[in-house]
């Protein structure tokens, strides 16, 4: 299997196997009375919008290569390898350390992983699923175990007073380690989609090559995260269910097969409109939004791994993910597990 079919979308990758996950989340945890009080909103508000009740944020010290880093040890253990046995190292992320070098890069140097190949894709809240594509194809080519790490610190770049997004967000980092081996649940299919019309919904305006952050920028707070929470609901809601019926027929599965559904964490309420709309009358929905609300890129291996030590997934069981947000970006994955 080349290259270019691994990584069309809508492609399977049989060979590649799930054998460890791994998560971390920091130790603050942040009520929704203290999140809420700068934007004017209080716990029942926020509850009754997001069915979040806390999350947790960075300490001071803390960065977003930190938290991956923790999340990949995890999933390393879990694994019984080595950083000398990893071939590839993927962070998916869009709160990056800096905006160069690469977050994998440090969080291969905190591994002692020296000499594989490190780098970030940023697809937003999407962005594992698209991480776990593409180092597919290089574990297949180069042999040896991939890192595949969501991990955001959302809470260094929320306006303390946007009410639509502040009370959503939180810090933490998820992790799976891949390998080609014989053992472990298969990665059966996978699908990736961007609609670049809708870039605008979710944004930090200023800070990159388009728009340089300067005095008057921060003055007028374009270095937060800026999201149209309507318009992203629609998308969601218009979309996600379309897209996973395509999904599953590329994949040969019928939505009653479907035993696990693991989505982005995108906001509580949400999810349980959505869920009732994606016809997957068997699954069981898997949530971490309650206590560690979005947490991006992380979300969706945070889940896993929840549902994995928590004993929730047995073998030969089909798990459903499904990332959706800026970009406006979707993606899927279907394991066996």
């Amino acid at each position: 299997m080349d290259d270019a079919t691994i990584l069309r979308t809508g492609s399977p990758i049989r060979d590649v196997r799930i054998v460890g996950t791994g998560a971390f989340v920091p130790d603050r945890i942040v009520s929704n009375d203290e999140v809420g009080a700068p934007a004017g909103v209080d716990d029942a508000w926020i509850t009754r919008k997001t069915a979040i009740r806390e999350r947790r944020w960075a300490a001071s010290d803390q960065a977003t290569s930190d938290l991956a880093t923790a999340a990949a040890r995890a999933a390393m253990r879990s694994a019984g390898i080595t950083a000398e046995q990893l071939s590839v190292i993927a962070v998916a992320t869009s709160t990056p350390d800096r905006p160069q070098p690469p977050t994998a890069a440090y969080v291969q140097q905190n591994l002692g992983a020296s000499g594989t190949a490190a780098f970030d894709i940023n697809a937003v809240c999407s962005g594992t699923v698209f991480a776990l594509s593409a180092v597919g194809s290089v574990i297949l080519r180069r042999g040896g175990y991939a890192l595949v790490i969501g991990a955001d610190v959302y809470s260094r770049i929320l306006d303390p007073a946007d009410r639509r997004t502040v009370v959503l967000f939180g810090d933490g980092a998820g992790a799976m380690v891949l390998g080609t081996t014989d053992q472990g649940p298969v990665v059966r299919h996978v699908a990736l989609h961007t609609f670049g019309e809708l870039s605008g919904l979710i944004r930090v305006p200023a800070g990159g090559s388009r728009q340089p952050l300067e005095q008057a920028g921060l003055d007028a707070g374009l270095q937060y995260f800026a999201m149209e929470g309507r318009e992203v609901r629609r998308f969601v809601v218009e979309q996600l269910p379309q897209l996973v019926k395509s999904f599953l027929h590329e994949a040969g599965v019928e939505p009653q097969d479907i035993d696990h559904f693991i989505p982005h964490q995108a906001n509580g309420v949400m999810l349980d409109e959505v869920f009732t709309d994606l016809g997957l009358p068997h699954a069981t929905m898997h949530r971490t939004v309650t206590h560690y609300g979005n947490t991006g890129a992380a979300s969706i291996p945070i889940t896993l791994d929840a549902a994995v030590r928590a004993g929730g997934i047995r073998p030969g069981e089909l798990v459903l993910m499904a990332g959706f947000g800026g970009g406006m970006a979707a993606s899927f994955a279907l394991v066996q597990w």
